[in-house]
């Protein structure tokens, strides 16, 4: 990879990490976007998981007074059966069939009518969207759309919201390194230089957005959080049927 490249690279991570510490939440979402056009799907996987991988601890450890726990628990025991279910496939999917997935998912959740919509503060239901999430992560490479609109939809404040989907995602991304980078592609090496760039850029852009999400009221987090979730799955939905013509 160039240099050039790799400079690119770090300013996007950069930036992508800043909008995740924000809103904690579509930083991914942008990241996996720019890696699946770069890099075949297994070394995109593997390089994002690291990306976030880093991003969600500092964003954790930044807020870990806010981490709500048994939530957390719920949805890491979810995943892990889940990686369990997916690992005895191993199937890759196409990158066309990735991204348009991962936009349609958000807009598929809001048909649920509000009174049925699962809520982080069940235990149940946060077993359940740990299982969904990584299936979609092993799908796509994210689940943030769906993961968002779960926390959204619950009592807990933008603090807690930040804090306690971090650990999630760390969670997640880690289960999600060992399928694509140790079951689907074990010869795969990433660049040294470039993973430390990557963790480079990640705490910095997650200690960046630090003092704007604590200027942030609640309303206009939640409001701006949600135009952000819709625009970026719709852009996906697009690009993905552009690829699936094209190709």
């Amino acid at each position: 990879m160039s240099v050039p490249l790799i400079a690119a690279l770090g300013m996007i991570m950069l930036a992508t990490s800043f909008l995740s510490g924000l809103f904690g939440m579509a930083g991914g979402l942008v990241l996996i976007g720019v890696l699946l056009f770069l890099l075949p799907l297994p070394a995109a996987m593997a390089l994002h998981a690291v990306t976030q991988i880093a991003s969600n601890v500092w964003r954790a450890a930044l807020w870990r007074r806010h981490i709500r726990w048994p939530i957390a628990a719920a949805y890491i025991g979810g995943a892990a059966v889940m990686l369990g279910v997916w690992s005895a496939g191993q199937w890759v999917p196409n990158v066309p069939l990735a991204l348009i997935a991962l936009g349609a998912v958000p807009f598929l959740s809001r048909l649920v009518p509000e009174a049925r919509r699962p809520v982080p503060e069940n235990r149940v239901h946060g077993v359940v969207f740990g299982a969904v999430c990584m299936s979609l992560m092993l799908l796509t490479g994210v689940a943030g759309p769906i993961l968002d609109r779960f926390f959204l939809d619950g009592r807990l404040d933008r603090r807690e919201i930040v804090a306690t989907k971090g650990v999630c995602q760390v969670c997640g991304h880690a289960l999600k390194l060992v399928y694509f980078g140790v079951l689907i592609d074990d010869t795969a090496a990433l660049d040294p230089a470039l993973v430390g760039l990557v963790l480079a850029a990640s705490l910095a852009g997650t200690a960046l957005s630090k003092p704007f999400l604590q200027a942030m009221s609640e309303d206009l987090y939640r409001r701006w959080a949600g135009r952000l979730i819709a625009t970026v799955s719709a852009w996906y939905v697009a690009y993905g049927a552009w690829l699936a013509v094209a190709t």
